[in-house]
């Protein structure tokens, strides 16, 4: 009985989606995988039906406790070729996780290769997907030589690509290779980094994925080190670099489609004692939301920044160090006040995603297309909105300033550690006090933290000893604590996604004067704090309060307040 007729008869589809399910199947692909993909019936009721029939039990693999040690023994290239994985030995049988209830000619030859005799599982492909990747490394069924591919490239590459003919690059351009840096790719969209770190060390090549903001190592197999002059020269092929020299720093761009989802991909190479040194920003732009109500401020402090950003002049600025989300702030600044009535133009470098209705300038620095040679042309361009990337030296704050002394509304952002930070900042710049006074409207400081994976969270009770300092231990018997456990749905990290912690600091009358003044960072923060400013620290332990993150976190990414 077919997989079609089996799911038909247990009353899991019906005679029409059975029909669409034949209609959808590609080569290679079972009648039960189609459904699940068209969203008929989920994996696992398939599997477990096909079991049923076939007399094969479905186990979940993240509950069983796996067997390494039957690795040592075992043909990796089963392994992916089949996409099985040895579970345990029990009674002189193996026991192999698949997903594909079908494929006796697999078993057979794994009974073959090890002499035993073998008693099939089912199991989610994705799990076992994540067995294998794990324990066998990213990219293994690569260095395996496993290059045939029926399956349709899950990436591809926008433009054509150059070579120079040489044999790096001709080696950069088999398709082991290309295989290998896609899978690369792949699992780290699939893992959701913001960054891949691939790293020339003595013992070989190391390659950790940056997930909510922290390096994650990951398994790689040792042999893959013999690749590594073709992976750095295939990924400096995609970003139109210079393949012969390595002597030099190089930065480029790669431009993906993935699934069907555009990906841009920012690359920077580094020269360093074992090799050349990669680094990819990844920008996937159907993940990313602009949503100024969904970044995570407290809703008073979100309402006194949407009356703020719609003032008809000022300058309004975004600081913390880098990674802290302040382009996404003010890009959600910008489609918050967005409308057919409002001109709004940014000059950035670079210009990381496109805007509806937003007219974006791509800094070029080697050509003399600087922030401030950008902003000067902009106020000839008759804006209402202007946004500056980043406030770097003495130039680029003046024009700032002039134009929103002519009438204009200006965001940027700025590197201080807090908002308070920043009037003084713009003074050791050398803009005059009396400026930075009279056209600073607000500053929005902020930090990411990772937020706990709602799946798998658990509740407990700190000790008093486990609390810092300035947490507010009153209102402990009120509220839940949690900490991150780590499940199949974060990837066993605890945490999923991040958001921000604010700190909104409004230049009222009193800030005025005291920024007129050359006031120091400290005092003007402590007259924040008097006037009903929370701080960054603050803000984190509301939202350790409110069960979306953990102590550890905001003790990361934040000092205690000096007062």
């Amino acid at each position: 009985m077919e997989a079609g007729e089996v799911l038909l008869k247990k009353g899991l589809l019906d005679p029409n989606q059975v029909e669409q399910s034949r209609r959808a199947q590609t080569d290679g692909m079972r009648l039960d995988e189609a459904a699940v993909r068209l969203g008929f019936l989920s994996e696992e009721s398939a599997l477990r039906a096909l079991g049923e029939e076939v007399g094969v039990r479905f186990v979940d693999l993240a509950d069983m406790e796996v067997d390494l040690s039957l690795l040592r023994s075992f043909p990796a290239k089963l392994i992916h070729r089949e996409s099985i994985f040895p579970i345990e030995q029990k009674n002189g049988s193996l026991i192999v996780a698949t997903s594909d209830p079908f494929n006796l000619y697999a078993l057979d030859e794994i009974s073959s290769a090890t002499g035993k005799s073998v008693v099939p599982v089912l199991a989610a492909a994705e799990e076992i997907s994540k067995l294998i990747k794990k324990h066998l490394g990213v990219g293994s069924e690569t260095v395996e030589g496993l290059l045939a591919q029926t399956a349709e490239e899950e990436i591809e590459l926008v433009g054509d690509i150059e070579t120079d003919g040489s044999e790096l690059s001709e080696m950069a351009q088999e398709p082991s290779v290309i295989r290998l840096v896609n899978e690369i790719l792949l699992e780290a969209l699939e893992s959701r980094a913001s960054d891949v770190h691939i790293e020339s060390e003595a013992d070989g090549l190391r390659i950790r994925y940056r997930i909510d903001g922290v390096l994650h190592p990951q398994p790689v197999p040792p042999e893959i080190s013999r690749f590594r002059a073709a992976i750095i020269s295939r990924l400096k092929i995609m970003a139109r670099m210079n393949i012969a020299e390595r002597r030099l720093p190089q930065d480029g761009r790669i431009q993906l489609k993935v699934m069907g989802r555009e990906v841009d991909v920012r690359v920077s190479v580094l020269p360093m004692i074992h090799g050349e040194g990669i680094v990819l920003r990844l920008l996937d732009k159907s993940s990313i939301d602009f949503s100024l109500a969904k970044l995570g401020m407290q809703p008073r402090v979100y309402e006194m920044y949407r009356e703020i950003i719609q003032l008809p002049h000022g300058i309004v600025l975004s600081v913390g160090p880098t990674g802290s989300g302040k382009t996404t702030t003010l890009y959600g600044s910008l489609l918050e006040i967005r409308s057919p009535e409002t001109k709004i133009i940014t000059t950035e470098d670079p210009v990381e995603y496109q805007l509806q209705g937003i007219n974006q300038i791509q800094v070029y620095s080697k050509i003399g297309l600087t922030f401030a040679h950008c902003l000067r042309s902009i106020l000839r361009h008759d804006p209402d909105v202007v946004l500056v990337g980043e406030i770097r030296d003495l130039e680029t704050a003046e024009n700032a300033i002039q134009a929103s002394l002519t009438g204009h509304m200006v965001f940027s952002t700025l590197h201080t550690n807090d908002a308070s930070g920043a009037y003084t900042r713009l003074t050791d710049m050398q803009v005059e006090p009396f400026l930075v006074a009279s056209t600073l409207e607000a500053v929005m400081g902020q930090r990411l933290v990772r937020v706990l994976c709602a799946e798998c969270r658990e509740p407990y009770k700190p000790a008093p000893t486990e609390l810092p300092n300035d947490f507010p231990a009153d209102r402990i018997e009120d509220a839940t604590l949690y900490r991150p456990r780590g499940c199949r749905v974060c990837r066993g990290l605890g945490y999923r996604g991040r958001i921000g912690l604010f700190e909104l600091l409004i230049t009222t009358e009193a800030i005025r004067r005291l920024a007129h003044d050359r006031a120091n960072t400290w005092t003007i923060q402590k007259q924040a704090r008097e006037q009903g400013m929370q701080t960054m620290r603050e803000d984190g332990w509301e939202k350790v309060l409110a069960g979306i993150t953990t102590i550890e976190e905001i003790v990361r990414v934040t000092k205690e307040n000096p007062y």
